[in-house]
């Protein structure tokens, strides 16, 4: 319980829900006691007309007699319908009370963790898989749900119905009341027991319905290499072991539910045979009338439910402090990356690395040391290098995804962890090496940074990055929906239009990280051309793989095992005729070979 602690804060904000909900509560279940107390004095009632009706037999009164009995009874039984119809109406304001404050208190938990989840630093990401992070947020709020609603409706509902229950009971005859109350104990562990099962077993029809649910959108998604290399047989084959571990796991709690419920209804049929013997022993004695059975029986059969109910919700709650506890977890998880409380900062462009050197803080991996280098408002810094040389995390950490573990980096001349993160990112546009477009219509991808749709720019930034012919050629031109994972555009056009979302925030300092690769030669010169005149008086980072790609950079840097290893122009770099040259004479070659 220690975990849903966290939940007070909510149940404070929504006091004027949760108070009310108690009230109905407690006078719903007064309204369902008393229909038993009406079915005695009924019963008490039929039994004394019946007897005075034989006793008037041939007398004109007896007529009389047998209106008054019928009027009685349709009397009571009006009252009875009066009293359920109250009831009713209170359970439906103890629910619209109690259960639309969990559905509040769910919508705010999701916006909280949401709002959290975009606070946290990318090493966050890293460490933690993104099915993982949908779950807290998805299945584990619903469970604290069910806790904030039905919990606790539920466990007040049974609180006040059994003390207000017993108590009616216990008025009318001690010994009769121990008696009839003796197996719902039993009930009430096995009913815990049984629940404790089905949980744990859920829990596994859980894991292999998601792993079954995995292996087909895996084999779905690869179904081209399935049909490749003739293994749907294999495919089929593994299908139908996944699929008998499911049925196995589902005959297993199946087993489990046909066993309880019988045993349940056992349990609560003795509970109704001891109350009747006993009450016929008790009526015998004088100490208490047929109708006081009657009243009996009705209130097991209200107390069954209740009894049901409680392991139910012990197991709600159970499940709730666990999810909760998970949840929790993220929420007291600090971002590493901090904003600090400055004020907007327009950029000149200046970015400036003083020997900074950077480890990776999830895996160890030092991937920088002792970097050094100037990029000027108006020049186009290039970096090359093999792959893992640390080209990445330049951009990573110009972007501020990490802070450097080493030396400082300057922007416009003031450290970075100075500026406002908003404000400064705002003024970057960055493309990453892994292309990522969202499931929409093409212009609100390249529009993702603007609040509000300026067609016109989006269509000069797609222009800017090659890939406007490409669009228009769609039936639907830029209202085209790419889809999920951008798949109904090719691997150039999916890089070109990530391209024209940086572009078309018009930014101050422009990241590509190896963006090009799935560009030909011809589109990556009108691209870098178009990106030459964009940029004049800001900054341009290219990180590349290709020195085509970079060879008319203003300045190159050759970086390899997270050093910098040489840097100037194309000719310089060509003169020295060391790590560049042999590059480039590579490059040549692979591409001689192509031809």
């Amino acid at each position: 319980m220690k975990a849903l602690a966290y939940l007070n804060k909510f149940f404070y904000k929504y006091r004027w829900r949760l108070v009310p909900g108690v009230l109905f509560v407690i006078i719903s279940n007064i309204f369902a006691v008393l229909p038993a107390q009406v079915v005695r004095v009924a019963f008490d009632l039929v039994t004394e007309n019946i007897s005075t009706y034989q006793l008037f037999s041939g007398f004109n009164r007896q007529e009389m007699i047998y209106d008054i009995f019928g009027s009685s009874l349709l009397l009571f039984g009006i009252l009875v319908l009066i009293l359920a119809l109250l009831r009713g109406l209170f359970l439906f304001f103890m629910r619209q009370t109690i259960i639309l404050m969990s559905r509040h208190i769910e919508y705010d938990m999701k916006n909280e963790i949401y709002a959290h989840y975009q606070r946290l630093s990318l090493a966050f990401y890293r460490r933690h898989n993104t099915g993982d992070l949908m779950n807290r947020v998805t299945e584990d709020v619903s469970r604290v749900r069910m806790y904030l609603g039905p919990g606790i409706m539920y466990t007040i509902n049974t609180v006040i119905l059994f003390i207000l229950v017993i108590y009616a009971m216990l008025t009318v005859n001690f010994r009769l009341t121990v008696f009839s109350i003796l197996p719902l104990p039993v009930l009430a562990v096995i009913i815990f027991y049984v629940n404790t099962v089905i949980e744990h077993r859920s829990e596994n029809i859980q894991k292999r319905l998601s792993a079954l649910s995995s292996f087909v959108q895996e084999n779905f998604s690869g179904i081209r290499v399935i049909k490749s290399y003739v293994r749907e047989s294999f495919v089929r084959e593994k299908f139908a072991t996944e699929s008998e571990d499911y049925k196995t796991q589902s005959m297993a709690m199946a087993k489990v539910q046909a066993m309880f419920f019988p045993s349940m209804l056992l349990l609560i049929g003795l509970s109704n045979v001891i109350t009747m013997y006993i009450g016929g022993v008790e009526v015998m004695k004088g100490n208490i009338t047929a109708g006081n059975i009657a009243e009996f029986i009705v209130y097991l059969n209200m107390l069954a439910f209740p009894v049901i109910s409680l392991g139910w919700v012990t197991s709600l709650i159970q499940r709730a402090a666990a999810s909760q506890k998970r949840i929790n977890e993220f929420l007291h998880e600090e971002p590493e990356i901090q904003s600090p409380q400055a004020a907007p900062q327009h950029l000149a462009g200046k970015i400036e690395f003083s020997n900074v050197s950077f480890t990776y803080p999830d895996t160890g991996i030092e991937a920088l040391k002792n970097v050094s280098f100037v990029a000027n408002p108006g020049e186009m810094v290039a970096i090359i290098g093999r792959t893992g040389s640390g080209k990445s995390t330049i951009g990573n950490l110009i972007m501020r995804m990490y802070d450097t573990t080493g030396g400082q980096l300057l922007i416009d001349d003031k450290p970075i962890i100075q500026l406002n993160l908003d404000s400064y990112r705002s003024q970057i546009g960055f493309v990453p090496q892994e292309v990522f477009l969202f499931s929409d219509i093409i212009s609100h991808n390249i529009a993702f940074s603007a609040d509000v749709l300026d067609m016109p720019r989006v269509e000069q930034a797609a222009k800017d990055a090659a890939v406007y012919n490409n669009i228009i050629e769609l039936e639907k031109g830029f209202d085209t929906l790419i889809g999920e994972r951008g798949v109904t555009l090719s691997g150039g056009q999916k890089q070109r239009v990530s391209i024209a979302r940086a572009i078309v925030k018009q930014p101050q300092v422009l990241i590509f990280d190896d963006c090009l690769s799935a560009v030909d030669t011809r589109t990556e010169e009108e691209i870098l051309s178009n990106l030459g005149r964009i940029m004049q008086g800001k900054t341009s980072i290219i990180i590349s793989h290709r020195i085509s790609t970079i060879k008319n950079a203003d300045k190159i840097l050759v970086i390899d095992g997270g050093e910098i290893i040489e840097q100037g122009t194309h000719n310089q770099l060509m003169a020295l005729k060391a790590a560049y040259f042999e590059l480039y004479e590579m490059q040549l070659l692979e591409e001689a070979e192509k031809a």
